[in-house]
């Protein structure tokens, strides 16, 4: 039994104990129906639903600076005229909505920093894990740190403890991608990630604040000296190869608008 199994037993057992509805059973009686007045059908207690959410929210390593996003509070958190917010509110309750494990197409949400791409992801982590959907946030920056972090021999973690859950979980949020100045090994644990979860049909959901360009050079897109004073672009932070794979792997999302957090910050000192 896994630990996200045996704490989801945990609380299923602590709120089945005082739960009134199925009186600690853990099961409920469904009403009887005018085609089978006789025929008492039972099904799983809230109090078990409820249990089994919380202990995979608890699981998911949602961040506290996160915790309260919801996808029904972004378009108060986040106000604004422009129109690629709204679309992406919209799109990501949709996901949530339509989600179908057996599909494994994510989403790749790109935007500006303070747009919310964050809070929409988050958004849907909660939304699904209330269906319960398994999932696992990772900030990629924190990601890649704790698999270096593996190689200590002081430390008691195999590279294979933290990917593991990685690859295995249904559903991954990576925020941040391509935060990290990128290197030969940071191309390779990216292409690792990325691959092993194409490769598994698992849905991952990315957030990045790279406009979604070719690499400097990439078939002669951007001369040497347009190279040297343009903006670094997702093909420059994660190579063209893998760019290419998250467009097999995700549905784009693109944000346009103010930084919100810049924004707020400003309003509070006039």
């Amino acid at each position: 039994m896994s630990r996200i199994e045996e704490a989801a037993l945990k609380l299923i057992r602590k709120q089945a104990e005082v739960c009134p509805l199925c009186e600690g059973t853990g099961w409920k009686t469904l009403p009887a129906t005018s085609s089978a007045p006789r025929d008492r059908r039972v099904t799983r207690c809230d109090c078990q639903l409820r249990a089994r959410a919380g202990a995979l929210l608890a699981a998911a390593r949602v961040p506290r600076r996160y915790e309260h996003c919801e996808l029904a509070s972004y378009t108060t958190d986040f106000p604004g005229a422009n129109p690629s917010l709204a679309f992406a509110h919209l799109s990501a309750s949709r996901f949530a909505q339509e989600y179908d494990p057996r599909d494994g197409m994510g989403l790749l949400i790109i935007g500006k920093i303070g747009t919310g791409k964050t809070h929409l992801a988050v958004g849907i982590t909660k939304d699904l894990i209330n269906r319960g959907v398994p999932c696992l946030f990772y900030d990629y920056r924190e990601l890649l740190k704790e698999i270096q972090n593996s190689y200590n021999a002081t430390v008691q973690t195999t590279e294979l403890d933290v990917l593991r859950p990685v690859f295995e979980t249904e559903v991954l949020v990576l925020d941040e991608l391509g935060a990290v100045k990128p290197t030969e090994w940071v191309w390779d644990t990216v292409s690792l990630i990325l691959n092993t979860r194409y490769n598994n049909n698992r849905t991952t959901i990315i957030t990045t604040n790279f406009e979604d360009q070719p690499a400097a050079g990439a078939n002669g897109s951007v001369s040497p000296a347009r190279a040297a004073t343009r903006a670094e672009t997702l093909g420059d932070r994660i190579g063209e190869r893998m760019r290419s794979r998250l467009h097999e792997m995700c549905r784009v999302i693109k944000m346009e608008g103010e930084d919100f957090r810049q924004k707020f910050r400003s309003a509070s000192f006039r």
